[in-house]
């Protein structure tokens, strides 16, 4: 896979999609463009998103960007709900269900338990969840190799650090953060051996965008001069902090370059929207099955962001390095850890080189 902009999983149609503007979203919209699905009826779905909700310029914002393109692209008529907190999920859940949707959206981890009560007792009522693995016959999980892309971003900022030390901020400190993590440490340590990855800091959620910019300027102060992200809404505040201490910043899930141009090195890209979009489809052709759906680095559902502010100081001999990196996880011939047990044993391998 080339590297750059990742594109949607093998096999699958449509272009990238930006993030759309704010200011633009409609949640009433009428019944859209009268396309119909196969069966002739127009489909209603319903999103539910996480806390952090719309315009954390994360993966709320990626998943709103796929269901604007299936508005666009198959007329459907969308309905959604931010949740403030965990207490709101399955409330949520059964509020969409209830409304009549043909499909309903749980975006985040943090919505497993909510959708193990609620799918049950929807037989009739497609679901989808992002980044959760929910066994129902009316479920499709919609998950990614987040230890893949994050180790890239690692390798990447093992190339470029020039203090040699370089840090990781998360959100709430849970498996599917800790694969982040460990992807990025093996990435950082298979580029630069010497390199120390400081000691992780957690903000406990996906919204304080304070919490985060203090422990981004922890680890600063300690002499990183990178620090990764895998936060959501809240570590917008690891970018600001990079900002503001003449660092670098790595964003994640959507294309967060442009947050503060040329204070974040890269965006490990997460294909939510095309997840979300190609499950739209799916239901719209009559062809959605349940069970889990993997999107990987080699059928690009996760990458790096094209750069665009920081290529020029990255150098193309590094950005060979990566494409060169990238190539051996394809083909198999890395193995990239996905919990810390993992990388342990990665990196004695690496030290009895």
């Amino acid at each position: 896979m080339a590297l750059g902009s990742v594109i949607g999983c093998a096999g699958q149609n449509g272009s990238n999609s930006a993030i759309d503007n704010p200011a633009s979203r409609d949640f009433t919209s009428p019944r859209g463009n009268n396309v119909r699905s196969n069966s002739g009826k127009q489909l209603l779905v319903g999103v539910v998103y996480d806390s952090g909700g719309l315009g954390d310029k994360s993966f709320n914002d990626s998943a709103h960007a796929g269901i604007i393109r299936a508005k666009k692209d198959f007329g459907i008529e969308e309905k959604s709900i931010e949740s403030k907190s965990e207490k709101d999920f399955e409330g949520n859940l059964t509020g969409m269900a209830d409304a009549g949707c043909d499909l309903v959206v749980a975006v985040g981890i943090t919505q497993q338990k909510a959708l193990e009560a609620v799918a049950p007792k929807y037989p009739n009522v497609k679901f989808a969840i992002v980044d959760a693995p929910v066994s129902a016959p009316n479920v499709r999980s919609l998950l990614f190799t987040e230890h893949e892309g994050s180790f890239l971003a690692g390798y990447l900022a093992g190339l470029t650090t020039k203090t040699n030390k370089v840090g990781f901020v998360g959100g709430m400190e849970i498996p599917l953060i800790k694969k982040f993590q460990a992807g990025y440490e093996a990435g950082v340590k298979t580029a630069n051996p010497s390199a120390e990855v400081l000691p992780a800091k957690y903000t406990g959620n996906w919204d304080s965008q304070d919490k985060a910019k203090v422990a981004a300027n922890l680890l600063f102060t300690s002499g990183a001069d990178i620090v990764y992200h895998a936060a959501g809404r809240a570590g917008l505040g690891v970018i600001s902090a990079a900002k503001e201490q003449g660092k670098y910043a790595i964003g994640v899930d959507s294309d967060q370059d442009d947050v503060e141009k040329g204070s974040v090195l890269t965006s490990m890209i997460k294909r939510v929207d095309e997840a979300v979009y190609q499950t739209v489809k799916d239901l719209n052709e009559g062809k959605f099955t349940p069970g889990n759906k993997v999107y990987d680095l080699k059928a690009g559902g996760v990458g790096l962001s094209e750069m665009r502010f920081t290529k020029d100081k990255i150098g193309k001999e590094n950005l060979d390095k990566v494409k060169a990196i990238t190539a051996k996880i394809i083909k198999g011939d890395i193995k990239v850890p996905s919990n810390q047990e993992e990388l342990a044993k990665y990196e004695q391998k690496l030290t009895a080189k």
